[in-house]
């Protein structure tokens, strides 16, 4: 584990370098080493399946900071303005998956798989190349933001049905779970905020190495009792985020955890391009190559005809299409679970894999060189 990670920082330090002399993402460097160092590239980190649990981590702490950035009147709000746009272009983006991969050979269960891979985009790339000052303090952030937790609820939805088909369990019961234990599972986080990790922030807030554990304990244990009921890590670090969004503590607990995050986002990367399987692709490189293709060009236009519809301004409109003009990593994780369930076939992992992250390449490289990010290659649209 240690000569892995050895590898993988080195030689993310050695591609981010070349990354940037390329005039490219960071991001790119990370998922080209993974398919360098790959099991099905020169075969030197071969244990891609622990690195990616440790790096889900990174996943987590990455939703955590985007709950402590919105407070749950200014989410509501939010959910409302875009509830409209999220649904029309999602149902957009899963039309196009299926007729794509309709045309590619695939039967209709698989094709319709793949059409519901295409309707997310990536909450990663969304928000680690938007500046900490669009996200906190731009309309532009606040759409991106809302956009994509409509689009995380409705996977939640996604990997819940495939939960209840595979295991033969009622849809409509695991859906019904969903509508009472979310409440209850914010409602419990809310009251041990109250209770509990507010009495301890405030009794304890000038020793700070305590409130950094603090914070970590508190986003680990609501994303594990998320877990416990049913739900995804993610969705409970979330809550634990959102439910101290308005503690004086939350800019503190934000700032130290970023570096953490950082980390294991560099091993998120690394694992998408270590999972990639050349070798496997035969005959559906072309059609995932097209597809991939297809979502940068056609996100951006759907995403700025469904804002300008709802009076955004065309700037906005045009920027929160690019920002979001990618497949998301739950693209990743809604076709292997449907793969474990027995739901689709090898060959239709294989190819929303390989158009994922073409969209990743695609889409990083976009927003880098087009709009302001923390890691642009210029020093004009470079922000924290």
């Amino acid at each position: 584990m240690l000569f892995s990670l050895f590898l993988i920082f080195v030689g993310a330090a050695v591609f981010a370098t070349l990354a940037l002399f390329a005039r490219q993402s960071l991001i790119i460097g990370y998922i080209v080493l993974g398919v360098v160092l790959g099991p099905w590239g020169l075969r030197w980190v071969t244990d891609t399946q622990l690195i990616q649990d440790i790096s889900n981590v990174g996943i987590i702490f990455l939703l955590f900071l985007l709950g402590l950035n919105l407070s749950p009147r200014k989410l509501l709000d939010l959910l409302r303005q875009t509830t409209i746009v999220t649904l029309f272009s999602s149902a957009i983006f899963a039309a196009i998956g299926w007729a794509i991969a309709t045309l590619a050979g695939f039967d209709f269960a698989n094709a319709l798989i793949i059409g519901v891979a295409c309707m997310f985009s990536s909450t990663i790339i969304g928000l680690k190349l938007l500046p900490t000052t669009v996200l906190h303090h731009r309309h532009t952030g606040e759409v991106i933001i809302s956009v994509l937790l409509l689009q995380d609820l409705i996977a939640i939805v996604v990997l819940l049905s495939f939960k209840a088909v595979s295991t033969e369990l009622n849809t409509a019961i695991e859906l019904a779970k969903l509508v009472v234990l979310l409440p209850a599972l914010v409602g419990g986080a809310w009251l041990l905020k109250h209770q509990v990790l507010l009495k301890l922030f405030f009794k304890f807030d000038k020793i700070q190495e305590y409130v950094f554990l603090l914070a970590l304990a508190w986003c680990m244990g609501i994303a594990q009792l998320a877990h416990s009921i049913g739900f995804s890590y993610e969705t409970g670090a979330f809550i634990a985020g959102i439910t101290i969004a308005t503690s004086p503590i939350a800019l503190f607990i934000a700032e130290s955890l970023k570096p953490l995050r950082d980390f294991f986002l560099v091993l998120f990367f690394f694992t998408v391009g270590a999972g990639l399987n050349i070798s496997q692709m035969g005959n559906i490189w072309v059609p995932a190559i097209l597809l991939g293709g297809l979502m940068l060009v056609i996100k951006p236009v759907v995403f700025r005809f469904a804002l300008r519809k709802q009076s955004e301004s065309n700037k906005l409109a045009w920027e929160t299409g690019f920002r979001l003009g990618q497949m998301s990593e739950f693209s990743l994780l809604i076709v292997f679970v449907a793969l474990q369930s027995a739901l689709i076939e090898p060959a239709t992992a294989y190819f929303v894999q390989l158009a994922t992250v073409v969209t990743f390449i695609g889409s990083s490289y976009s927003i880098v060189l087009r709009y302001p990010t923390p890691v642009a290659v210029s020093d004009r649209l470079r922000r924290d």
